[in-house]
C-alpha cells in the first residue's frame, strides 16, 4: 500500500479554534477569511439550495422535490502531515463535535498516517453446471490474457485514463459452480457501472472456455483489493481531560473496550457503528454510495468466520495509544454526483479533494477518529454525557428557541438531566418572560 499524497499547495491550518461557536453564517465567514472557501462558495451554502430539482430528478426515478441535511465541517485533521477540512453530512447530534475532538488529540500525535491499496473492484462472474471444475479452472487460468483483452475492449474510456483489467481470479465453490473475478483498476471512479460492463461482457467467453452456463454477472461490494489503512499514535498527555488526568489510565480504558469488541460480536457491532458515524457522513457529503462501503466494512469485519472489530488499539511501547483502521473503501471523486450535485462540489472542494484516495483517506481518518471519541467516553464518563447535551441543542430548536435562546434552554436541560420537549418549552417561555 502506499501513502495518499493529498496534493496541491498547503493548505491554512484545520484546527479553527472556537469554530463551533457563533452562527452558519459567521462559520462560513471565516472559512472564506482563512482561504478554504471562496466567497461564491460560501454564497451558495447560505442560499441552502445544493441539488436544485432539475438536478434531482435526473439523478433518481420519480423525484418529487428535495431533501436536505445538515452539512458540517470538523476540524484538527492532519493527514499525512496536510490539515484538511472534513466535510460531513449527517442528522445525529455529536458525531461531527466527537470527530473533532479525537482528530485534536490525534494531531498531538502527529496526525494521521493513511495509505490506500490500487482502486481495483471486481467484476463477479458466476458459471454453473460446470463439468470438471478441476479443468474448467485450469482452461480458465490458461485464457487469462484473452479474458483481460476483451475485458478491456469494453472500458476503453477507463484504459484511456491508465485503468483496466489487471488480473483473474478463479474459485470452485461447488461441485459444480465455479466464480470468476475480473479484477479492474477504476482510478478515480467508484467504478460499480463499469464493471458491471465487464462483468457481461465476458460471461460468454467464460462459460465457453469452462465448459459451462452463465449464471450471476456483476460487481462485488466486498472490494477487499482496494483497502485503506489509517494508524495514529496519541500521547497519554493528550488524553488527559480536567475530570481524567490521568492519561495512561484513559488509554487502558480505550485498550479495554477494544478487548471488549474482540471477544464479543454484540460488541464489536456496535463499535464498528462508531467507525462507520465518521465514514458514512464524509461519503455522503461527497456523494459516495455509503450503502455499498457499509456492506463491503461488515462483510470484512467477518471475514475470519466471526463478527470482529474493523480497528485495533494498544499501548505502544513508548506509552503513547495506538491505533489502526483497515477496511474496504470504494470513493470516488468523479461522475454522478460529484458533477451535477453543488453541495458535493463544495464538500470536495472545502476538503481539497481530487483523486478517490484522497476521499478514501479522510474518509478513513474520519472513521478512526470517531471511534476513538466513542471509545474513550464509554471508558470514562459513558457516551450519554456529551450526546445528550448536544441533543438537548436539538430539543430547544424543536420546540421554538433561536439565536443565544438555544444555547440557554439546553443547558437548562443538560443541568436538570431532563430532555422532555414540553419541559424545554417551559424553560423557552420562562426566559422569555424574564427578558421580557
Amino acid at each position: 500500500m502506499k501513502p495518499v499524497d493529498l496534493a496541491q499547495a498547503a493548505p491554512p491550518a484545520s484546527q479553527l479554534r472556537g469554530f463551533h461557536q457563533g452562527t452558519p453564517g459567521d462559520r462560513r465567514n471565516r472559512l472564506v477569511q482563512e482561504g478554504w472557501l471562496a466567497t461564491e462558495d460560501a454564497a451558495a451554502l447560505a442560499s441552502g439550495v445544493l441539488l436544485e430539482p432539475p438536478a434531482a430528478d435526473a439523478m433518481i426515478e420519480n423525484v418529487v422535490g428535495t431533501h436536505a441535511l445538515p452539512l458540517a465541517i470538523a476540524t484538527n485533521f492532519v493527514v499525512n502531515g496536510r490539515d484538511v477540512l472534513v466535510p460531513m453530512v449527517v442528522e445525529e447530534p455529536s458525531i461531527v463535535a466527537a470527530a473533532s475532538y479525537a482528530a485534536r488529540m490525534i494531531r498531538a500525535g502527529g496526525g494521521f498516517t493513511v495509505s490506500c491499496d490500487a482502486p481495483l473492484l471486481a467484476a463477479q462472474v458466476q458459471l454453473v453446471e460446470v463439468g470438471d471444475v478441476a479443468a474448467a479452472e485450469v482452461a480458465l487460468r490458461a485464457a487469462e490474457r484473452e479474458i483481460l483483452a476483451l475485458a478491456d475492449e469494453c472500458i476503453p474510456a477507463m484504459v484511456t485514463r491508465g485503468g483496466g483489467a489487471r488480473a483473474l481470479e478463479v474459485r470452485a465453490i461447488a461441485p459444480d459452480m465455479v466464480v470468476v473475478h475480473v479484477l479492474v483498476d477504476c482510478q478515480d471512479a467508484m467504478g460499480a457501472n463499469l464493471v458491471n460492463t465487464v462483468a457481461e461482457e465476458v460471461a460468454p467467453l467464460l462459460a465457453e472456455r469452462a465448459g459451462a452456463k452463465v449464471g450471476l454477472r456483476i460487481l462485488t461490494n466486498l472490494c477487499d483489493r482496494r483497502k485503506v489503512t489509517v494508524g495514529v499514535r496519541v500521547p497519554t498527555d493528550a488524553l488527559r481531560s480536567s475530570n481524567h488526568p490521568d492519561g495512561a489510565a484513559v488509554r487502558d480504558g480505550v485498550v479495554a473496550a477494544q478487548r471488549f469488541a474482540e471477544l464479543d460480536p454484540y460488541r464489536a457491532t456496535t463499535h464498528n457503528k462508531g467507525v462507520m458515524n465518521g465514514v458514512d457522513a464524509v461519503l455522503l457529503a461527497c456523494g459516495n454510495d455509503w450503502r455499498a462501503v457499509e456492506a463491503g466494512a461488515h462483510a470484512y469485519a467477518a471475514r475470519n468466520g466471526r463478527y470482529e472489530p474493523l480497528t485495533r488499539w494498544w499501548a505502544a511501547e513508548d506509552g503513547a495509544l495506538a491505533g489502526e483502521l483497515t477496511m474496504p473503501l470504494a470513493a470516488s471523486t468523479v461522475g454522478g454526483a460529484a458533477r451535477n450535485h453543488r453541495g458535493v462540489v463544495l464538500s470536495l472542494r472545502m476538503a481539497r479533494l481530487e483523486r478517490a484516495a484522497d476521499l478514501a483517506a479522510i474518509a478513513g481518518a474520519a472513521g478512526l477518529a470517531s471511534n476513538l471519541a466513542a471509545l474513550r467516553a464509554l471508558s470514562t464518563d459513558g457516551i450519554q454525557r456529551g450526546h445528550m447535551a448536544l441533543h438537548a441543542r436539538r430539543i430547544a430548536a424543536e420546540v421554538g428557541a433561536d439565536g443565544d435562546l438555544v444555547d440557554a434552554v439546553a443547558a437548562r436541560l443538560s443541568a436538570e438531566r431532563t430532555y422532555r420537549p414540553e419541559r424545554a418549552a417551559a424553560i423557552l417561555a420562562d426566559l422569555r418572560a424574564r427578558a421580557g
